[in-house]
């Protein structure tokens, strides 16, 4: 049994907001595999719920007309894994996500629950700062966009206003095209654990491929939150590949 004052189900953005801003105590619920852990160890308890997992308009991943692509924040990591776009264009944040728990946490857990939670070792976050993802917010004055780098305030503390939830995750077409990247984790053990170290480095070559013409290199668990390597980053710009580099930049 879990200990909670009231829970509250919404099955649209609208409902979800009205909810927030009736009950600006409880706290959102998603997919649960944080949440409901944490309640259990007593961390929540007594907490009043807002279930916003009924929202199916939230899920899912698709092309904008700008080119930018869009993840709705329920979308569970299984599904961002098996994704088409995901899979042509940010294939490395599928596999980033495919590191998180074991099956049953990537069938429930979604993106969205895994970055509000400003955990700095959230496989997703790194992989997505390095993607230089927006994190799109909706509330009772709109919508509102910021850099993921302004989302994350401090160590379990995101830009979130009282009235807001989020809805979802773009990545500009711009930070995309032409890139490709790998994500590394480092745990304790090779399955089901919580990152010690994660890295998620993208490159962009010249049209000849003898040229980094970009590098976007971000840590998590390195800090409080997710960080952009942005010394090593200006170190290979513009540098033609060789040994050499690929040295120093490691």
């Amino acid at each position: 049994m879990y200990d909670l004052a009231a829970l509250y189900e919404a099955n649209s953005v609208e409902e979800a907001v009205a909810l927030r801003l009736q009950h600006p105590e409880a706290q959102i619920l998603a997919g649960g595999t944080d949440v409901f852990v944490q309640m259990r160890e007593g961390k929540r308890a007594g907490k009043a719920l807002i279930s916003i997992y009924g929202i199916d308009a939230l899920r899912g991943v698709k092309l904008e007309d700008d080119g930018a692509i869009r993840i709705g924040s329920l979308t569970s990591f299984s599904h961002i894994t098996r994704d088409p776009i995901i899979q042509k264009y940010i294939n490395v944040l599928g596999q980033a996500v495919d590191m998180v728990g074991g099956p049953q946490i990537r069938n429930a857990g979604t993106i969205g629950g895994n970055t509000c939670n400003g955990v700095t070792s959230a496989d997703s976050a790194s992989t997505l700062f390095a993607w230089d993802a927006v994190v799109e917010l909706t509330g009772k004055d709109g919508i509102r966009r910021l850099p993921i780098e302004q989302f994350y305030r401090k160590a379990g503390v995101v830009d979130l206003k009282p009235d807001e939830i989020q809805t979802g995750i773009l990545i500009p077409k711009a930070a995309y095209e032409g890139y490709f990247g790998h994500y590394i984790k480092y745990a304790m053990r090779e399955a089901m654990d919580i990152a010690t170290t994660g890295c998620s480095v993208n490159v962009k070559l010249s049209s000849d491929k003898k040229t980094i013409e970009d590098a976007r290199i971000a840590y998590g668990v390195a800090g409080p939150v997710p960080m952009r390597a942005r010394s090593a980053e200006a170190l290979v710009k513009g540098q033609p590949i060789s040994a050499g580099l690929v040295a120093a930049f490691g």
